[in-house]
């Protein structure tokens, strides 16, 4: 039995602590928000905040989130984080989504990049791309991702 803290409310789940983060949360708590992709931690579509820094669920086990704050793309698309609504409303002004599946784990990285920004500071071309390296989008949709990062950033500026 572990108590997970999860988008600002325990959580009591019953697996193993070495069950990975994304298990227990799709599995054990019906969150399907966050995206099983490639399970080695390589594509980017499992990505959640923990304690505000993006990691990648498939690998993260639960006995290492213990006493921590775990944010999934359910509260980030909510409308109460500011940043999290800014780079969902610029995701769809800038229809970036294609098939969408890798879309989650890429608003959570740039959610997270944008987040650890100064206030008012508008990233580079360059520096999206490297926040946003670790997150693959099998549709190719680079340019979109890359515009609706700076468009937030505008906006939150």
């Amino acid at each position: 039995m572990s108590i997970l803290n999860i988008n600002g409310s325990d959580h009591t789940v019953d697996v193993d602590s070495g069950t990975p983060v994304l298990w227990a949360l799709r599995d054990a708590l019906d969150m399907t928000g966050t995206k099983f992709g490639c399970g080695a931690a390589l594509c980017g579509a499992c990505t959640v905040h923990l304690d505000g820094q993006a990691i990648r669920s498939c690998v993260t086990p639960i006995s290492a989130v213990q006493g921590k704050k775990i944010t999934t793309i359910e509260a980030m698309t909510d409308g109460s984080d500011p940043v999290g609504a800014a780079v969902h409303a610029a995701w769809v002004k800038h229809d970036v989504a294609q098939c969408g599946y890798c879309q989650s784990g890429q608003i959570m990285s740039a959610t997270a990049f944008l987040k650890s920004r100064q206030k008012g500071s508008q990233p580079t071309a360059d520096e999206i791309d490297a926040a946003m390296a670790g997150n693959i989008c099998r549709c190719g949709t680079y340019t979109r991702i890359r515009a609706a990062i700076a468009d937030a950033a505008l906006t939150l500026a």
